[in-house]
């Protein structure tokens, strides 16, 4: 592998670089709350607070059931980032092709567990006869925009993969503000509850399929091309595969995080989830520099380019860093005003104060082990991720939590903040075989 030092970029230029890549992700992830704020702003004007309670159940699983197969969008990144980078036309539409027929039996596999595991998830989540059923109902629609979801999480991968950051957010946006209008024409206009916000989802979904469709074709996309042979799709099921398994234990964890914190009592649950719904946004903010990360990663690489590399892995990781110490200084000086905003329980908030800390260096904890990832999702490096993911879980959480589980949710929260750290830790011979011979994921 050539180093370029002659030709590499200016550290100003890779700055500015990653800067355009990052902040339309960055804007692109603050959107995604607004599709669930739209959904319930108008069922909270209905009169029956049931329909509400319907979404929100719904919409979590749906959400938590989708999320497990988010390897589509990683894998995707990886692959066309290294074909972008080298400049192989013919590869960059391939990988494309090949993964949006991977869609297809992944959507079964969605579907089928949709239906095994759904029946038994409802009842765990709680609410009334009433609430339980109009969920079951919302999932029943909403499950139909599965295969646009999946194809969006493909495309959107691609996109970053290219270095196109502008165009997910322009999808994003599209399907958030169309989202909103179908809420209120369906719900207000056509007399639909939790239903019509489940078909105004599907049908934004769809719309934001389509826009993403016209993108690609934009960039070179005629067709999804012939099925491809199995050997030929050998190398994307590989990283795919072994994304999957660092997500399913990933979102492991949280099940356990959240299970220990229910034997604990509501309080507790209901502080431990406030607290995780702030990392998810923590992690959002975070993830424009990771996907920078994956793209210039994969382009550097793809290149053949060691000097681009390493100014990619030096930048982006002290924009993390900067980024995460000042979401870290902006927690801890809004703390008070940002607890009374999370809840007005009278009994809630004392526990919230108590445990404030713990979120307050979240963004710290955890900045490494999300950077790593852009980095390894970019050099193609999924077993490593997943190896340190199962290490972090299986040597270091569950081991720390088990020793101080007397400390009860404190214990807990210092098993969390040793997981976080541990994924970094696990990672460090890869990364460091990545900076040294850089030739080895070539």
């Amino acid at each position: 592998m050539t180093s370029h030092a002659a030709t590499a970029p200016s550290l100003a230029a890779t700055q500015r670089r990653i800067w355009m890549l990052a902040w339309p992700i960055m804007l692109s992830n603050i959107t995604v709350p607004l599709l669930g704020l739209a959904d319930s702003a108008v069922l909270a004007h209905l009169p029956d607070p049931q329909h509400l309670g319907a979404v929100a159940i719904g919409a979590q699983l749906f959400t938590l059931l989708l999320w497990s197969f988010g390897f589509l969008r990683m894998g995707t990144t990886a692959v066309t980032a290294r074909a972008a980078g080298a400049q192989q036309q013919v590869q960059i539409i391939e990988s494309l092709q090949h993964s949006l027929w991977l869609v297809l039996p992944v959507c079964l596999l969605v579907m089928t567990a949709a239906f095994i595991a759904l029946p038994w998830l409802l009842p765990l989540m709680g609410g009334s006869d009433s609430v339980q059923s109009g969920a079951a109902e919302y999932l029943s629609i909403r499950l139909l925009s599965a295969p646009a979801v999946l194809a969006q999480y493909v495309l959107t991968g691609w996109f970053i993969g290219l270095g196109k950051t502008r165009i997910p957010l322009l999808i994003l946006t599209l399907v958030n503000s169309l989202n909103a209008v179908l809420d209120y024409v369906l719900v207000f206009h056509a007399g639909m509850t939790s239903d019509g916000v489940a078909l105004g989802s599907v049908l934004a979904d769809y719309s934001g399929l389509i826009a993403a469709l016209y993108f690609a074709r934009r960039h070179g996309l005629q067709s999804l091309g012939i099925r491809p042979p199995l050997a030929t799709l050998r190398p994307l099921l590989r990283i795919n595969h072994h994304l999957f398994v660092r997500t399913l234990c990933l979102l492991l964890v949280f099940a356990f995080f959240t299970a220990q914190g229910a034997r604990m009592g509501e309080l507790t649950l209901a502080t431990n989830a406030l607290l995780i719904t702030a990392l998810l946004l923590i992690s959002n903010a975070l993830d424009g520099f990771a996907h920078a990360a994956e793209s210039l990663t994969g382009h550097s690489l793809g290149q053949a380019d060691s000097g681009q590399l390493r100014q990619t892995l030096l930048l982006t990781g002290l924009n993390m860093l900067g980024l995460a110490a000042a979401l870290t200084l902006l927690l801890w000086l809004a703390g008070p005003y940002l607890l009374s905003l999370m809840t007005s329980q009278p009994e809630l908030l004392p526990q919230l104060q108590r445990y404030q800390h713990y979120l307050f260096w979240l963004p710290l904890v955890g900045v490494a082990s999300y950077w790593l990832d852009g980095v390894f999702i970019g050099a193609q490096a999924s077993s490593a991720m997943r190896n340190a993911m199962l290490a972090a879980a299986l040597l270091i959480f569950l081991p720390v939590w088990w020793l101080t589980r007397e400390w009860g949710n404190d214990g807990l929260w210092w098993a969390f903040y040793a997981f976080l750290l541990a994924r970094a830790l696990f990672a460090v011979n890869t990364f460091l075989t990545l900076w040294k011979r850089p030739q080895n994921f070539v």
